[in-house]
């Protein structure tokens, strides 16, 4: 299914490279408009669209949750994006109806991986705004996406990253970017997932493995 997508960022230069970057790095992903502002958004001649990528910081005056509300009556799903956000806002956006929540300088990959989890109707937020809204030192298991689990699963399993790439049909680097994501959400949690037997463990622990499931992996 081909996803329909606008952006809008008031900064031209990173307009510019979003474009460019989506158009390269996902082939399920229309871009029919790229603007720097909300009212050439709900004017463009494709509005409304699938989904837009919207930065947060527009110098519009414009509530974002008025800018959700109106996206999700024209049934456009919102994925914001933003360089820092307070967490109320982030709050406040999810509240409202947003399918995902990322930071400007996340890669390209995990951007596009974004669209497609809101496309799914599954909620994709920023590692960093993630540990942003929920803190800390929680010893309940962290929020984990499809994708952040699927590849869990199968590293767990003892498959190399090049491997759950490949499964997964996702760069090495967005694999090891995953991991990377995982293993941050759980540390913030107050758990230790630093090693493959550990995440493996935990995997086991959480649900998303059984030990049936499991090869015996070398540790890192």
């Amino acid at each position: 299914m081909t996803i329909r997508l606008a952006i809008v960022d008031d900064h031209r230069m990173l307009l510019g490279a979003l474009t460019e970057w989506i158009r390269n790095a996902a082939t399920d992903i229309e871009l029919v408009a790229a603007v720097p502002t909300w009212p050439e958004l709900v004017s463009h001649p494709s509005f409304p669209m699938d989904m837009v990528l919207l930065d947060v910081d527009l110098k519009d005056n414009i509530p974002v949750s008025v800018k959700i509300s109106l996206l999700k009556s024209a049934g456009v799903t919102a994925v914001l994006m933003s360089t820092y956000s307070e967490p109320h806002i982030i709050r406040e956006a999810l509240a409202a109806g947003a399918l995902g929540y990322l930071v400007k300088t996340e890669d390209a990959d995990m951007i596009v991986e974004a669209l497609r989890t809101a496309s799914n109707g599954e909620v994709f937020i920023s590692t960093e705004l993630d540990l942003a809204i929920n803190g800390g030192g929680d010893a309940a298991s962290p929020r984990l996406s499809a994708q952040e689990r699927r590849v869990m699963a199968l590293y767990a399993t003892g498959e190399p990253v090049k491997s759950v790439a490949y499964q997964l049909q996702i760069s090495e680097e967005t694999a090891k970017s995953y991991l990377k994501r995982i293993r941050e959400k759980y540390r913030a949690n107050g758990v230790d997932v630093g090693t493959k037997v550990s995440l493996r463990m935990q995997a086991i622990q959480d649900g998303i493995l059984v030990g049936g499931d499991l090869t015996s992996p070398s540790d890192l």
